[in-house]
């Protein structure tokens, strides 16, 4: 018989507790972590998951529960399958005039990248790097750092806050260029004491519909 939704959330914070502890947890921390109503709640979710034999309880022991082997390392195989295959959809970022960044809940698949959990990923609005083949509803995949070569694609937070998708260069009058990749478009010129890094592009990914 498959487990409810909650009865997998139990057995999931079980696991997890027992891999970051080295000991399961008491009904009391299972209640506050799951933010169930009561212990006589997560006495009947204890109840459902042995009789389905995925955990054990060692009776006159504390913190007496086990997770049945084989679901420990199914738990595990399923997550680390998840930290390869995606990464956060964070929001939207001008190509054009600078725009807020909103953070999203949204995921992208890109398993040649997800090594790395510093990765995001950006959808981009404007026409602005159209010369550098970024295109307006192209993704970019971003490297989240603070530091870039003069050249490279970068994410850059304006003013504290505008975010915009250009190529960065250093002045030696103490300003920052951030030169689009389109002909018809100005670069934009501002002290770099109002510039922060926030990342740079590794890959693009266009879709055709």
């Amino acid at each position: 018989m498959a487990l409810t939704k909650r009865q997998k959330e139990v057995l999931d914070f079980i696991a997890d507790f027992i891999e970051k502890n080295g000991y399961s947890p008491s009904y009391e921390e299972l209640a506050r972590g799951l933010k169930l109503a009561s212990l006589a709640t997560v006495h009947k979710h204890i109840e459902a998951l042995e009789s389905r034999n995925y955990v054990r309880r060692l009776f006159n022991q504390s913190r007496s529960l086990e997770v049945s082997p084989k679901y420990v390392q199914e738990h595990r195989k399923g997550r680390s399958a998840g930290s390869r295959a995606e990464v956060p959809l964070a929001g939207r970022i001008a190509a054009g005039a600078p725009i807020e960044a909103i953070e999203g809940q949204e995921t992208l698949q890109f398993t040649d990248f997800t090594g790395n959990g510093n990765t995001f990923a950006l959808e981009v609005r404007g026409e602005s790097m159209i010369e550098d083949h970024i295109c307006d509803g192209d993704y970019v995949l971003v490297e989240r750092t603070q530091q870039a070569n003069n050249g490279e694609i970068v994410v850059a937070l304006v003013g504290g806050y505008e975010t915009t998708l250009k190529r960065l260069y250093r002045e030696p009058n103490g300003m920052i260029r951030l030169q689009p990749a389109n002909a018809a478009m100005e670069p934009i010129m501002v002290p770099a004491a109002d510039v922060q890094i926030q990342g740079r592009v590794l890959a693009v990914l266009r879709k055709y519909r």
